[in-house]
């Protein structure tokens, strides 16, 4: 663990502040949920608690059944991180955080594609190698959990119709599924 610095007390309902500076860095807005974990060592951890995590495997296999279809690369995400990658960029995407880019198309609810002559929107904050292409959110009982990406590489921008049928499927088909 890296420490911080900061020392906060907890109030006499049992709750602890958690510094602006930190939510920010960690992407923790209001109301999101938190697991909290002990140590051996008498310490406590909050880790930001994705719904999406927790379907790692099946995202997998959606992403390698979308790749092979379509022959488009093909990310997975929660409202954070790539979870899911197929067709490339797996090590590159792989539990990296999202761009704000992305971030912003998810909250914006509406299914993205690129249009020709916009500017690329990059898929990662840790490379802006790998682009979107075409982005659908994952929509459960009216929030947010994470959104399936067609991507591609910066300098081989291809959008096709396909690609937003399934994408807009997927997450459709993923947003129920979490409801369940």
């Amino acid at each position: 663990m890296k420490a911080t610095g900061i020392v906060r007390r907890i109030d006499d309902l049992g709750r602890v502040v958690i510094p602006k500076e930190i939510r920010r860095t960690m992407r923790i807005r209001e109301g999101d949920p938190l697991e909290i974990f002990t140590n051996g060592d008498g310490g406590v951890v909050f880790k930001k608690y994705s719904l999406m995590g927790g379907l790692g495997d099946f995202s997998a296999q959606l992403c390698e059944s979308l790749y092979k279809t379509t022959g488009k690369m093909v990310t997975i995400t929660d409202r954070d991180a790539c979870i899911s990658v197929a067709g490339g960029g797996r090590r590159e995407l792989t539990d990296k955080n999202i761009s704000p880019a992305l971030a912003q198309i998810m909250e914006g609810r509406q299914i993205y594609q690129h249009q020709e002559g916009s500017p690329a929107l990059p898929v990662s904050d840790y490379t802006d190698h790998y682009v979107v292409s075409t982005a659908a959110p994952i929509l459960s009982e009216g929030d947010v959990l994470g959104c399936v990406v067609f991507l591609c590489e910066k300098d081989h921008m291809a959008v096709g119709e396909s690609e937003y049928k399934l994408a807009q499927t997927i997450a459709g088909f993923l947003g129920r599924h979490m409801e369940t």
